[in-house]
Formats: structure tokens, sequence, C-alpha cells
């Protein structure tokens, strides 16, 4: 067996500063997401572990598998908000999906392997905007001529000239052909009449004069060419001086004619494997409809359409494959939702066929996607669930297997929730202050109130129900709902909230549990 020593040359370990390290990702959720330091960990090792295999030889790279999570943990304590950070982070495809959005094979409804459909989608527009930023520059100076011969058209002579360049080289030597066969004609025929009577050739006229017509034709057309040039340069800075800004001109947009076509599929229409729009849009031809613009919205319309001009397509396509197989990323929510067994009355779609129908993507299979074949051998899957009334251990064995690592996320208590209002960069408290700023209204959050605003959550968290640090955002909204409707016409542009306002508003409805029940 071949070992990897510290020093093998074939391991590029310059790539990986390139990346985040774990304890950086840690660090980033740290400023949205309070605690749970052990699914921060988790995942940052994770992400870490996929820029270290890219970084193996090729004969290893294939061997090492994605190692799997599930992260357990009741509604509200920061699952989906991991994901939602993740996808920020990481320079990668990822994608989000709702398991219970799934259904077995075979029923209405959409089928699994429609995430890594929609994740190859999502790698593509990523790449197509990199490729799109790289070239932008040259779509940009490419429009700018565009509007440039909407305003200053250029002379006829001209676009003649340069429709006559911009035709193909065969077409240009047909036509230098004929003009070359016709003028032989011509001096054959003027040769038979241009004789006298006694057979000898008649004096030939002299060719000076048509020299000196034609010399001065082309100094004027040469003096032309440089006025025209010369305002076209003036033109031209205008432009980018924005003085043409507001002006309206007509511009002749690309559009592709689509037919109305209803499909009815007991199936679903990812059941076919084929995408309608594309497969009409190749047969349809391409029309273009003019449009009256202002030269700043038809900036953008032509910038856009010459990126397109200039983008390899099936370039960006084989990379963007290639970051899905690499690289992809498959946040699975909810999947407590489709945990447990089958029951004795009959077939359950949304358990364990949805669950078997997602082990082969789990453990490596082939998907066809309209961008070609995508392999799933390597896509990272990260599952979340709350586990309320199932476990993880309702999972089937197989797919239990697939997800090696298990995180188990703490429930919220009072101290949480006042970090929450207050550490993360995104905090409540900072939102509905920004928002009342915007009212010119000003508002002092007192650090009592916050107090007093944690323990009412922690309160009815347990008395009711444990929704997490979302029943901090039901308990603020009404906390701030008389502020909110008044803000226009107060008179007091600086209001304090404090402990003793929190209690005015919200204790009342905090002690009794029927309104706690229904308004927090």
């Amino acid at each position: 067996m071949k070992e990897i020593s510290a020093n093998d040359d074939n391991i590029d370990r310059g790539s990986l500063k390139n990346s985040l390290t774990p304890r950086q990702i840690v660090e980033e959720l740290d400023r949205y997401i309070i605690g749970q330091g052990e699914a921060k960990r988790s995942v940052a090792i994770a992400l870490r572990n996929r820029s270290r295999r890219q970084m193996l030889p090729e004969d290893m790279r294939d061997e090492v598998a994605p190692k799997n999570i599930i992260m357990v943990g009741s509604t509200g304590v920061g699952k989906t908000e991991v994901a939602r950070r993740l996808a920020k982070l990481v320079d990668a495809p990822f994608i989000k999906v709702e398991a219970s959005k799934y259904t077995e094979v075979g029923y209405v409804g959409r089928d699994v392997e429609s995430m890594i459909r929609d994740l190859t989608d999502l790698s593509v527009n990523m790449v197509k905007l990199e490729h799109t930023v790289q070239i932008r520059e040259k779509a940009e100076q490419m429009a700018e001529e565009r509007i440039l011969d909407i305003l200053f058209p250029a002379p006829r002579s001209r676009s003649k000239q340069e429709e006559s360049e911009s035709e193909p080289p065969e077409i240009q030597a047909e036509q230098t052909t004929d003009e070359e066969t016709t003028q032989v004609v011509e001096i054959r025929i003027d040769s038979m009449f241009d004789t006298d009577e006694t057979g000898l050739e008649a004096e030939t006229t002299d060719p000076h004069p048509k020299v000196e017509v034609m010399a001065a034709e082309a100094d004027e057309s040469r003096q032309a060419e440089e006025r025209y040039e010369k305002t076209r340069s003036k033109f031209r800075q205008m432009l980018r001086d924005g003085r043409f800004e507001d002006k309206e001109v007509e511009v002749e947009a690309k559009t592709r004619n689509m037919p109305l076509v209803e499909i009815f599929s007991s199936s679903g229409i990812e059941e076919m494997d084929i995408n309608f729009k594309d497969m009409f849009g190749s047969m349809m031809p391409k029309s273009s409809r003019k449009r009256r613009v202002s030269v700043a919205e038809a900036r953008e319309i032509l910038t856009q359409e010459e990126a397109e001009k200039l983008i390899d397509v099936d370039q960006v396509v084989a990379e963007a494959i290639r970051r899905v197989e690499n690289s992809g990323i498959v946040f699975l929510d909810e999947i407590d939702k489709i945990a447990g067994r089958e029951s004795a009355a009959g077939p359950d779609v949304s358990r364990e066929g949805v669950q078997r129908d997602i082990l082969p993507l789990v453990e490596g299979s082939n998907v066809m996607t309209k961008h070609g074949m995508v392999r799933t051998d390597h896509i990272l899957f990260i599952a979340a669930g709350a586990f309320h009334t199932a476990k993880p251990s309702d999972l089937i064995p197989e797919l239990q297997g697939r997800f090696p690592i298990r995180v188990s996320l703490k429930s919220l208590d009072q101290k949480d929730f006042k970090r929450i209002l207050t550490e993360p960069k995104n905090a409540l408290t900072k939102q509905y202050i920004a928002m009342m700023k915007t009212e010119e209204l000003y508002i002092d959050i007192t650090e009592d109130a916050v107090d007093e605003i944690s323990c009412l959550a922690f309160q009815v968290n347990e008395s009711v129900e444990d929704i997490g640090a979302r029943r901090l955002h039901t308990i603020m909204e009404k906390l701030f709902e008389q502020i909110s409707f008044g803000a226009p016409e107060l008179e007091e542009r600086q209001i304090c909230i404090d402990a003793a306002y929190v209690g005015e508003q919200l204790s009342e409805i905090v002690e009794n549990q029927d309104l706690s029940r229904y308004i927090l």
C-alpha cells in the first residue's frame, strides 16, 4: 500500500491557504449564530475536508467519501441559520431543500433527483456570473460602440464598406471575380468599336484626368472619414461623462417566441428528464423587438447581450458540473418528517419510500440533468431535523450508515436569548432600531429591557411550546406594535424602552396562557 508522507510532492498545500480554516469558519458563524459550538465545529471540519480532498493525488482523491452530517435539535435553535450562513461562506454550489417536499417515485410530486438538477442549475448560473464579470469590460466597450452607432450613425458609404468587410471571404472573393469578369467583357467590347475604317487602332484618350478625379474623391473620402472619427470621439466622451443618460434611444432586443404548452403527467414533468423550454427554444427562431429606453437602460441591455455572445457556454457547463461533483453541498432540512417505518395500514409515500430514493444519491449515483450527467459520489449532504416524534434511528439502516456524523443542538435558555438580542451582527434589537430610524424616530433599548424580554421569551417557551429563538420575533413584534403604527405621527422623536415599558406591554399577555398561545 502506498503511503502518503508529509513531503509528498503530489499534494499542493499552497492552495489550502486560499480556503477558510475550521477556526475561521466557526468565527464567521459566531457573528450570526449564538452557541451550538459542536455543530459549528462539525460543519467547519466537513468544509475543510472538501479542500483537503482536492489536494490529494488523483487515485486517493476518488476513494475519500464525504462525511455527511445529521444535526438534531428542536425548532428555532439555529439549524436552518447554519445553512443560510454556510451558503454565503462557501465558494461552492450550495442548495437548501425541504425533505418533506419530495415524494416516492411513481407518485405525483417532486422526485428526489430534482435537488441535484436544481444544484446544477445554480452552479451553472454561478459560473456564468463569474465569467460575465471577467468579460464585462469588453462587453461594455462593445455595447458603447452600439450605442454610439444609434446616437451618431455612420455615413452610408462607410456603412456599405463595413457591411462588405463583415461578409465572409468567400462572398467577397466571388464579388471580386464577378467585377473582374465584367471589366474584361467591357474592355473586349470596347476594343471591337475602338478601330477606324482602315483597321488601325484609334488613338486612346489621356487617362490622367480620370486618375486626378479618383485621387480627389479618395482625398475627400479620407477627410470625411477623419471628420466622422473626430465627431464620434466627442460623442464617446460625452457618453462616458453621462450627458446622454436620460436620452431615449431605440434598441433592438432579441427575444425568443415560446409556444404555450401544457403538459399533464402523473409522475411530474421532472420524471421526463426533458427541458421543454430549451427544446422549443432551440426550434423557435430569435426575433428582434424594438424598444424605446433611456441610454442607461440601453447600456445594460446591450452589455448583457454582448456578454452572452462572448461567453463560452460549453466551458461554463463543464466547469459547473465539475464544481457540483467535487464541491457541491446539499442541506436537507426537515429530514425528521420522512423518518419512520411503514405502517401496517398501507404505504406511506412521504416516508420510507422517499428515504429509499434519497439513498442512491447519498451513496453515489449518476443523475441526468439538462446540462449533462452529474455524479453524486462526492457531494456533501447535511441533514437536519427536530426529531420530536421520531428519532434518527427511525431512518432506514442504509441511510443511517451514510450519515456517520451526528450532532445534537441544545435548546436555548434565557442567557442565550439575551445574547441573541444583542451580540449578533443582525441582532433583532439592532434591526428594530434601524427600522424606526428611517422614520426619524430614535429608540433606546436599555439592558434591563433586554433582560425582561429574554425572561418573557423563555417563560412562554416553557409554558406553551418551545419554538426556540423564533419566540423572540413574536415578542419583539408585539412590543413594537404601537410604536410602529404611530411612528409617522408621534411628536416625541426619542423613545426609551425599559423593563417597565416591556412589562406594561407584555406581562398581561404572558401571564394568560390562552392569550400567549394565540398572540405570542
